[in-house]
């Protein structure tokens, strides 16, 4: 499998196509000055060295080389292996709620959007962690199981949507025994479980659950979002969100549920800002977990394939250089002897 390091390289191909219009409208504007000056049949004969074929094949030899080091920059790489290494880090497992509320606009441009944003940029922040991902409203589901690859958690994460979970609600008690379940087997202090929800719940099961959470030496840090005042619901039929009588829904933040959940799992509550999500004290609390030792799988030892990519550049680079633009004369020497010869015996 060729394996490309720097695809960005692959734009300057899109260059060729201009090198031949460019081209192209040059010769037509040569063509219109040699009118100007007479018949273009008669100029051609006055000037039969000039050969317009040679100029594009000389153009189609600029244009390979050119394709070719395009390439080489990109750095094509074959030749992948995996490896398995240990990693030192701690586990985090993410429950996000998914509900209809999480669509209020207390944020711009709501709740949810911008706490992805704010779970994108922390996974931004993670070394050696592992992490996984779970969705909640009525149900919890994993969405992604523990791993160390950031690239498919952040995949993963950008297809979140309200739709995720088919029944509404906020069970936070099923989120925190989903997320429990999602931990290794092993029992330590470097596990950690991280709420990010407006904190309505309409169950009871949540306050035990996290106490669950303390007996396995999970830790759980809780980041409130809404607002005190709460805000409308929008549908995504651009309607509100109305109960069974028709009044608009209004959400608020349920911080006192979200604060003794964090107390209870021996973590931290933390307010979500319109600009600062929390982060710094969830991250805080991560590093102070105690990391365990665990195998990972990597993909390494990838082949540089980029220097006979240079290579075949140059060589049509050597070819567009080589050939002349003008019809080549081939005048023997006898012949240019002959004719000075005659010049002389002429004048002579």
């Amino acid at each position: 499998m060729v394996y490309f390091a720097q695809t960005k390289y692959f734009l300057m191909i899109a260059a060729i196509p201009l090198f031949f219009l460019l081209h192209g409208l040059m010769q037509y504007r040569k063509r219109l000055a040699l009118k100007r000056f007479g018949n273009p049949a008669l100029i051609a004969q006055l000037a039969p060295g000039r050969s317009v074929r040679r100029g594009w094949v000389k153009l189609v030899f600029y244009a390979m080389a050119w394709f070719f080091f395009a390439v080489g920059l990109a750095r094509p790489q074959i030749g992948a292996r995996v490896k398995e290494v240990e990693r030192r880090g701690a586990e985090i497992v993410i429950a996000l709620d998914v509900s209809h509320s999480m669509l209020a606009e207390d944020y711009s441009p709501n709740r949810l959007e911008r706490a992805k944003l704010a779970v994108s940029r922390l996974v931004d922040r993670l070394q050696q962690d592992r992490i996984g991902l779970i969705v909640f409203a009525g149900d919890a589901f994993v969405q992604l199981p523990i791993t160390t690859d950031y690239v498919s958690a952040k995949i993963f994460l950008s297809t979140i949507t309200t739709e995720s979970v088919r029944r509404q609600g906020t069970n936070l008690g099923e989120a925190i025994v989903t997320g429990l379940r999602s931990f290794s087997t092993a029992v330590d202090n470097s596990k950690a479980l991280i709420l990010i929800t407006d904190g309505e719940d309409h169950e009871e099961a949540a306050i035990e659950a996290a106490r669950l959470a303390k007996e396995s030496g999970v830790r759980i840090f809780c980041i409130g979002v809404g607002s005190e005042q709460g805000k409308p619901i929008p549908m995504p039929d651009g309607r509100l969100l109305k109960d069974d009588q028709g009044n608009i829904v209004v959400t608020k933040l349920d911080e006192a549920s979200l604060i003794e959940i964090a107390h209870i799992g021996d973590g931290t509550y933390v307010r979500a800002g319109s600009s600062e999500f929390g982060l710094d004290a969830i991250v805080d609390g991560v590093r102070e977990l105690e990391k365990q030792t665990f195998s990972s799988q990597v993909f390494e030892d990838f082949d540089e394939q980029y220097m006979y990519f240079f290579g075949i550049a140059l060589f049509f680079l050597l070819l567009e250089f080589v050939i002349n633009d003008r019809k080549g004369r081939r005048i023997k020497s006898f012949e240019v002897f002959s004719s000075i010869h005659n010049e002389e015996v002429k004048f002579g």
